[in-house]
């Protein structure tokens, strides 16, 4: 199967920093499964309650 997958990845805690660890689990997860990485965007994502927010990524990956 081809096409394009786009997935958000962030932190659970309010002002939570993106850990590396977590990063590269989410990575390889998606290879495993014949994704490869494409593009990576740092985004902000504020959280459903209060004004704080927390880390995050959208990670894009393709296959053939």
């Amino acid at each position: 199967m081809s096409g394009t997958l786009v997935v958000e990845l962030r932190e659970g805690l309010i002002g939570g920093k993106m850990s590396a660890r977590k990063l590269e689990k989410e990575l390889n997860r998606h290879a495993a499964d014949g994704w490869r990485y494409k593009s990576l965007t740092s985004v902000d994502v504020k959280g459903r309650v209060g004004p704080g927010g927390v880390d995050g990524v959208i990670i894009v990956f393709e296959r053939e």
